[in-house]
């Protein structure tokens, strides 16, 4: 039995301008004409001209339904491409993976408030060091001078 593939293109849709074609008619003849020429030259075999459906999205939400115009096309498959696609796939056996080894738990130490003091940087509330808590007082302002002010 023969197996085909089948190739569908859109028709043209304008006609092109060639030598003794005047009128619209005439001219688009000569575009479908080149179409199907060169894919014949492919081996490619006319078959039928189809008018199908498709949706197209028309503003923000709205859809409309659009005729296209298809030229279907079909050629035989060579012999040895059909014996390779008729023979059934056969699966090759592949060695399982060795499975991965759990990730290990690390115990972190979290620093204590001391060890920061120790390293010299400061800790995450108040003065760096004991000195600092009495050298760094604020000056007390009397609510009187600032009234006068």
């Amino acid at each position: 039995m023969s197996q085909y593939e089948y190739k569908v293109v859109p028709a043209p849709t304008k006609g092109t301008r060639a030598k003794g074609a005047k009128s619209v008619e005439a001219r688009f003849a000569v575009a479908l004409a080149d179409v199907m020429n060169e894919l014949g030259a492919d081996g490619w075999e006319y078959q039928r001209s189809d008018t199908l459906p498709c949706e197209v999205r028309s503003g923000f939400r709205g859809k409309n339904t659009v005729f296209q115009n298809m030229l279907v096309f079909r050629r035989k498959i060579a012999a040895e491409e059909t014996t390779d696609a008729a023979q059934p796939v056969v699966a090759k056996a592949v060695a399982p993976k060795p499975k991965s080894e759990p990730a290990r738990e690390i115990a972190v130490k979290a620093p204590s408030a001391h060890a920061a003091a120790d390293i010299g940087e400061a800790p995450k509330l108040g003065p760096a060091n004991a000195d600092a808590e009495t050298s760094a007082s604020a000056p007390k302002i009397d609510s009187s001078d600032v009234a006068a002010q």
